[in-house]
C-alpha cells in the first residue's frame, strides 16, 4: 500500500495541522501502511482522537498515544483475497472453458479447429472419448460449496456388511440382480392426472367443517364394502338404547389427547345415522381386535342405556380388488405381457449420514445402480433432511434449493451410463419443499435434453404403473405413526406390521390415521383426492424407521426397504424382480417374483 506524502499534507492543512519535521511524516505514514488507513482516514481518526484528549497538539509522544489507545484497539481491515475454488466452482470454470472453446471452434475451419481443440486432463490421468462426455458422481457430490465440514463419516466408512442380504422373499431366476438398463420399460402414473398431483397447490386455507365433510365421506365410502360384505341390513344410531343386539357403524376414536387403550375406545358415528356423536365403547366380549383412532368400522352390540356400547363382534372393512385395465388399455397392456421380468430398485433417504454432508451413502447407490442396471429406481426423500445435524444447526452456506439441485444433477448425470428411469418421490423432511401431506412433486430442477424421458417426479403419496404391475408408493413413516397409536387383543399373536399393513389395505387409504401424527400438516380436500388407494396395489413401499421386512399381506407385496442411512451409519434399501401376469391366467398370481432388502 502506497501512502502520498503530498495528501497527506493537504489532509492535516484543512484541520490547521503541520507536519514537523521528516520523523514526524515518517511516523504518519507508516501508521497508514500498518493499520492500512488511507490518508484522509488516518486524518480524520486524529482529529477525533484529540478531540476526546481535549485538543492535544500534534507530536511525536501524542502519535505514539495515538496509536497505542486508538490505532492498535482498532480492527485491521481485511486484505481482499481471490476467492477459493473449490471442485464444484473448478468444474464450472473448466465447464465454461470447454464451452468458449466449442463457441470458438464454431467459427473456424474443421482442420485447424481439430487442432487447435485439446482436452483439459492431467497426464497421469487421461479421460477416454465415452467419459468426457459424463462427470464424476463424486465431483458432482462435492459438499465443499455449500457445507463447512466436508469429512466423511467414519462409522460409515468402517462397516464390514457391505451388501449383505438382511430380507428377502420369492427367489430369483438364476440367482443373478442385473436389469436391462431401462430398455422397454414404461413408467406412469396409474390415475389420470386430473386424479393425480402434478403442480404446487395452495394450502393452509381449510376449514374445520371441510374436515368434518372429508372424515364423514370416508365413512360413508367404506360402510358400502362393510354392508356387502358382512350383509349388514341396517345401521342403528349410537347414541340410541338398545336391549338387543344391533350393528353400529362409526369410526374409533379416543376419549383424551393421550394414548389409545381398552379402557378410553370411543365409537364416532356417522352425521346420516348418529349426527357425529360419540359413545365409549367396551371391548371385555370381544376375544380378537386391533384398533386405531380413525379406523372405520362396524360394531356389533349392545347399548342398553344409550351411553356405552357393549361390543361383542367386530367388522372390518375389505380391501379393494386388484388393477383390471380397461378395454382401451388392453392392447397396451398385451404388449407388456412378453416382455421379461423387470429390476426395481428402492432407496429411502436420508442419503448423508448425520455427522456429515459428503453424500457417501447416495455415491455407494449410484455404484450399485451403474453396476445392477435396473429397469426403474425409486428413490424417496428425504434428500435435504431438515433432521440432519448441520442443517438444524444452520451451518450450510447456501441455500437448501442449491443443494438439492446439486444432489438431482449427481443422481440423474451419475446414472446416465446405466440408463435406469429415476421416479424420485418427496418427503416431509425434504426442508427445501412444500410442508404439507399429500406432497406435491419436485420441482427446480430440470434435467438435460437427454434424460428427460428417464426421469419423472411424482407426489407423495402416489400410485405407479409400471410395465402394468402397479406400485403403491409413500415416503411418510406410516407405520411409525400407526405403531404408536395402535392396540391389539389376539389369540395368536400376529405380527404388528402384517396387522398395520392390513388396516392401510382394508381402510384404503395411505395414511388411515386420525388425528394424525404431530409432525404431519395434512390439507383434507387434497387428502380425500389424492391420498386414497385408487386399487389395491401389487408392491406397495412403505419406508420407516422401523425394521425392515418383505412380506405378502392380502397378495399385496408390501416392502419396508429401510432407510439408507440410520444416524452416522449405513443402513439399507431393497430391489424386487417383478413381471406382469398373462391374461389368460385364470388365477391371480403376485407379480414380484423376488425381493431382497440388502445393506448398502
Amino acid at each position: 500500500m502506497s501512502v502520498n506524502v503530498e495528501i497527506l499534507t493537504e489532509e492535516l492543512d484543512t484541520f490547521g495541522l503541520v507536519i514537523d519535521g521528516d520523523s514526524m511524516q515518517e511516523k504518519l505514514v507508516e501508521l497508514c501502511i500498518t493499520y492500512r488507513l488511507k490518508e484522509g482516514e488516518i486524518v480524520e481518526e486524529w482529529i477525533a482522537f484529540s478531540h476526546s484528549q481535549r485538543q492535544v497538539s500534534l507530536t511525536m509522544e501524542n502519535l505514539d498515544i495515538f496509536e497505542h489507545e486508538k490505532l492498535s484497539k482498532r480492527p485491521v481491515k481485511a486484505q481482499h483475497r481471490a476467492p477459493i475454488q473449490n471442485l464444484n466452482t473448478l468444474e464450472d470454470l473448466v465447464q465454461a472453458d470447454e464451452e468458449e472453446a466449442d463457441l470458438l471452434d464454431s467459427y473456424s475451419t474443421p482442420g485447424r479447429a481439430a487442432s487447435q481443440k485439446r482436452a483439459l486432463t492431467t497426464p497421469e490421468n487421461r479421460l477416454s472419448k465415452k467419459g468426457s462426455n459424463a462427470r464424476s458422481p463424486r465431483l458432482l457430490f462435492s459438499p465443499a460449496s455449500f457445507s463447512p465440514s466436508a469429512t466423511p463419516s467414519q462409522k460409515y466408512a468402517s462397516r464390514t456388511n457391505r451388501g449383505e442380504v438382511v430380507a428377502s422373499f420369492g427367489t430369483v431366476r438364476g440367482a443373478v440382480w442385473h436389469g436391462s438398463g431401462g430398455q422397454s420399460v414404461s413408467v406412469k402414473l396409474l390415475t389420470a392426472p386430473d386424479k393425480s398431483i402434478t403442480e404446487p397447490f395452495k394450502y393452509m386455507f381449510q376449514k374445520l367443517y371441510d374436515i368434518r365433510e372429508v372424515l364423514n365421506c370416508k365413512i360413508e365410502d367404506l360402510s358400502l364394502s362393510l354392508t356387502d360384505r358382512h350383509h349388514i341390513e341396517g345401521f342403528r344410531p349410537v347414541a340410541i338404547p338398545t336391549q338387543e343386539s344391533v350393528t353400529f357403524l362409526g369410526q374409533v376414536a379416543c376419549d383424551s389427547n393421550g394414548k389409545l387403550n381398552a379402557k378410553s375406545v370411543m365409537l364416532q358415528g356417522d352425521l346420516e345415522h348418529s349426527v357425529g356423536l360419540q359413545v365409549p365403547v367396551d371391548l371385555s366380549e370381544l376375544k380378537e381386535y386391533s384398533l386405531f383412532p380413525g379406523q372405520v368400522v362396524a360394531l356389533e352390540g349392545i347399548n342398553s342405556t344409550g351411553r356405552c356400547i357393549t361390543a361383542s363382534l367386530l367388522h372390518e372393512a375389505v380391501p379393494l380388488p386388484f388393477h383390471s385395465p380397461t378395454t382401451e388399455l388392453k392392447e397396451e397392456e398385451v404388449e407388456l405381457e412378453g416382455l421379461e421380468q423387470q429390476m426395481v430398485v428402492v432407496a429411502c433417504g436420508p442419503y448423508t449420514t448425520s455427522d456429515s454432508f459428503t453424500f457417501d451413502p447416495m455415491m455407494d447407490l449410484i455404484d450399485a445402480i451403474n453396476r445392477d442396471q435396473p429397469d426403474v429406481c425409486i428413490l424417496l426423500g428425504p434428500f435435504v433432511d431438515c433432521k440432519h445435524e448441520q442443517i438444524e444447526k444452520c451451518q450450510l452456506t447456501v441455500p437448501f434449493q442449491d443443494v438439492f439441485k446439486r444432489c438431482m444433477k449427481g443422481i440423474v448425470e451419475g446414472t446416465r451410463g446405466s440408463g435406469s428411469h429415476l421416479v424420485f418421490v418427496p418427503s416431509l423432511r425434504d426442508v427445501h419443499h412444500d410442508f404439507v401431506y399429500p406432497q406435491p412433486p419436485f420441482r427446480g430442477y430440470e434435467p438435460a435434453k437427454e434424460d428427460k424421458g428417464r426421469v419423472h417426479f411424482v407426489s407423495d403419496p402416489c400410485t405407479l404403473d409400471i410395465n402394468g404391475v402397479v406400485f403403491g408408493v409413500t415416503a411418510t413413516d406410516v407405520l411409525m405413526h400407526m405403531s404408536a397409536e395402535e392396540i391389539n387383543s389376539s389369540l395368536g399373536g400376529s405380527d404388528r406390521f402384517t396387522r398395520i399393513l392390513k388396516h392401510i389395505l382394508t381402510q384404503r387409504s395411505y395414511y388411515p390415521l386420525y388425528p394424525p401424527a404431530e409432525e404431519m400438516n395434512i390439507d383434507y380436500e387434497r387428502f380425500q383426492m389424492y391420498a386414497q388407494l385408487p386399487v389395491t396395489p401389487d408392491v406397495l413401499i412403505v419406508p420407516s424407521e422401523l425394521r425392515y421386512f418383505v412380506k405378502d399381506v392380502l397378495g399385496c407385496t408390501c416392502i419396508n426397504p429401510g432407510r439408507l442411512t440410520k444416524g452416522q451409519v449405513g443402513g439399507s434399501y431393497g430391489r424386487l424382480f417383478v413381471q406382469k401376469q398373462r391374461s389368460g391366467e385364470s388365477q391371480r398370481r403376485t407379480p414380484c417374483l423376488a425381493a431382497q432388502v440388502l445393506k448398502i
